[in-house]
């Protein structure tokens, strides 16, 4: 009987961690993420035929019905009374070829039978959004009237600054990177950071239902760790938007809704101004410090890490350039914005 074989990837250093090989002519080898797409479409990128190993450690045997090519695809059919229909997808992304594999209820899930309205939020002509440099295949906001630049952000993935303060910011979590994240504990500094903004957000690019499918780590457990951080940072919700393209429409508009409050309200005008304190000249600007052309902080609803850096150096204290602040330092910085300035030098930090 024709068989799909899985193996594990002989090559340590590669982010796919299974050879497929398919039987069709002499054999298709393609290197996959994962086992079967049970949950979402797996990328794979077809490699030589040689690179099968001459003793492979095989994962898993999939008898077949069928296996045809048709097109742009090869339809394959397991022989089984479950998770026996998927396809292999020829196709294109961001101008590179691209294999994916889907099942039916993948491809469903992707293309959820709603179309994306265009009509401008807020009534804003052009909304201007800073994208962080670091992000990866960033949202193009291509069906909105936006306007990206990239910098550097302290905190989050999109963010609006008004009068050379951070106003609002997302950040963009896919559901394992909100799972890595949340498992080795990132994910508390980020929001942690993102609480320091008068408005912030974290959007996930999936269902919530898809938490209680994980199956490398318990679901409970990531469940449990996403409401915890909901009663931790109430201000920060995390919203489910179950594909790419919703949660790129969200973002647009929770960043329109939040420049029209920043830029409407004054007394929110009034909280966003920057403290007035000014950072001492050290002969050149803070290397944590974003260039926007002046000095991008958090606007206050808390404080950045960054503020709290700049006002320890400017009373003589040591602190780390990166990583977690001393309770100590971030308590005196507190006491020193709340009421009249003493000598300078926190309790316990001198």
């Amino acid at each position: 009987m024709t068989e799909l074989l899985i193996a594990t990837n002989p090559d340590p250093g590669s982010r796919l961690a299974y050879l497929l090989r398919v039987p069709l002519g002499e054999g298709l080898v393609l290197r996959t993420s994962g086992t079967w797409p049970r949950t979402a479409a797996l990328y794979c990128h077809v490699v030589p035929a040689t690179e099968w190993p001459e003793s492979p450690e095989i994962v898993e045997r999939v008898p077949l019905r069928s296996c045809a090519r048709r097109g742009a695809a090869i339809d394959i059919v397991a022989d089984r009374s479950r998770e026996n229909r998927s396809q292999l997808v020829f196709t294109t992304a961001r101008g590179r070829d691209a294999v994916f594999w889907q099942a039916p209820r993948t491809r469903k899930q992707a293309r959820p039978a709603v179309s994306i309205p265009t009509a401008r939020a807020t009534g804003i002509d052009l909304l201007d959004v800073v994208v962080d440099a670091h992000e990866h295949y960033p949202y193009r906001f291509a069906k909105q009237k936006v306007a990206t630049t990239r910098r550097a952000l302290p905190c989050g993935d999109y963010g609006i600054v008004l009068d050379g303060s951070l106003v609002a910011a997302v950040e963009r979590k896919s559901l394992a990177d909100l799972v890595a994240s949340l498992t080795t504990g990132r994910l508390r500094y980020a929001l942690g950071e993102l609480a320091a903004l008068a408005r912030a957000a974290v959007v996930v690019e999936e269902r919530y239902s898809e938490v209680f499918k994980l199956e490398r780590v318990r679901p409970a457990l990531v469940a449990d760790g996403i409401a915890e951080c909901q009663v931790r940072w109430p201000n920060v919700p995390i919203v489910f938007c179950e594909t790419r393209p919703l949660a790129e429409e969200w973002t647009y508009r929770y960043l329109a809704a939040a420049h029209a409050w920043a830029s409407g309200e004054q007394a929110a005008t009034a909280r966003l101004r920057p403290p007035d304190h000014v950072a001492p000249d050290r002969g050149g600007p803070d290397r944590g410090a974003p260039d926007l052309g002046t000095s991008l902080r958090p606007a206050p609803a808390g404080s950045s890490s960054a503020d709290v850096r700049e006002w320890a150096r400017a009373q003589g204290l040591a602190v780390a350039e990166r990583g977690r602040i001393p309770a100590a330092i971030r308590r005196a910085f507190e006491l020193a914005l709340d009421g009249p300035a003493g000598d300078g030098t926190p309790d316990g930090c001198s």
